[in-house]
C-alpha cells in the first residue's frame, strides 16, 4: 500500500506541477485546445485577456498546490494536519468535478480519466495514511 500511495502521490502531484506551470507561464492556449476544444486566440480582446488572466491564476494555484505537496511529502504522509490539509485540498478537486458532472453535464473522456485517477489516488493514499501513526503537531 506503501507504493501504490507514493506511486499516486507522485503521479497527481507531477501533473500538478507540470500543468500548473505550463498553463501559468508557458501556453494557455494549448490546454484550451486539448482540454476544451477551444480557441481562445478567436476570443474578443477583454474577453480573452480576462478568461486568460483567470485561467493562469488559477493554474499558479494549482502550481502552488504542487510545490507544497513536494515541499512537505513527509509532512502529509506522517502529520495528522499536513495529511489532512492535503487530502482536502485534493477532495475539493474531486468534489468540484463531482458537483459539474450533476450540474453541467458529462465531460470529455480526459477530464473523467483525470477525475478517476485523482478519486483512486485519494483513496489510496487516505487508506495507506489511515494506517499510519500520524503525528499531531502542537501549535
Amino acid at each position: 500500500m506503501r507504493s501504490a500511495s507514493h506511486f499516486f502521490f507522485y503521479t497527481y502531484i507531477g501533473l500538478v506541477v507540470v500543468a500548473g506551470f505550463w498553463g501559468a507561464f508557458i501556453n494557455p492556449y494549448f490546454d484550451f485546445r486539448l482540454l476544451f476544444g477551444m480557441d481562445v486566440a478567436g476570443l474578443d480582446g477583454p474577453q480573452r485577456i480576462n478568461l486568460l488572466s483567470q485561467y493562469r491564476f488559477l493554474r499558479a494555484l494549482e502550481l502552488g498546490f504542487g510545490f507544497f505537496a513536494l515541499l512537505f511529502k513527509k509532512d502529509v504522509f506522517n502529520t495528522h494536519r499536513f495529511n489532512l490539509l492535503f487530502l482536502v485540498i485534493m477532495a475539493s478537486g474531486i468534489l468540484a468535478r463531482l458537483v459539474s458532472i450533476a450540474v453541467d453535464g458529462i465531460p470529455n473522456y480526459l477530464t473523467l480519466f483525470f477525475m478517476s485517477y485523482e478519486l483512486i489516488g485519494w483513496i489510496v493514499i487516505y487508506l495507506y495514511t489511515r494506517k499510519q501513526k500520524l503525528q499531531a503537531i502542537s501549535s
